[in-house]
């Protein structure tokens, strides 16, 4: 078995350093940039339609987790419901907080899922 040969760190380029979260939805630019988004979940935002984070503000988080489960033909984790519902707040003016902070009003107001 042969090995590889990686050159050292100072050799390698840089890596791409993911954007900054946002501290408010001024600073939001990128779905990435949002408190909870990272790569999967703003591709799955991608995949129905939302391309800035400004468009969460007018949506119903319910609505864009319904339509990921249509878009992919299976039921997501209700996890990415309790992270649409995070993003939409952040996006309507809350301080940032953690997705599972949203769990529990979730489960109150949606039930099982």
């Amino acid at each position: 078995m042969l090995a590889r040969h990686r050159p050292p760190a100072s050799q390698r380029p840089p890596r791409a350093l993911p954007p900054r979260k946002a501290r408010c939805a001024a600073e939001c630019e990128q779905l990435e940039q949002l408190p909870n988004i990272g790569p999967a979940i703003a591709a799955d935002l991608r995949s129905i339609g939302v391309l800035h984070p400004a468009e969460l503000a007018a949506q119903d988080a319910f609505q864009l987790y319904r339509q990921l489960c249509d878009a992919t033909g299976k039921r997501q984790d209700p996890c990415v419901l309790d992270t649409f519902i995070a993003a939409v707040d952040f996006m309507r003016g809350s301080e940032p907080r953690p997705w599972w902070a949203y769990t529990a009003a979730r489960k109150a107001q949606y039930g099982a899922l």
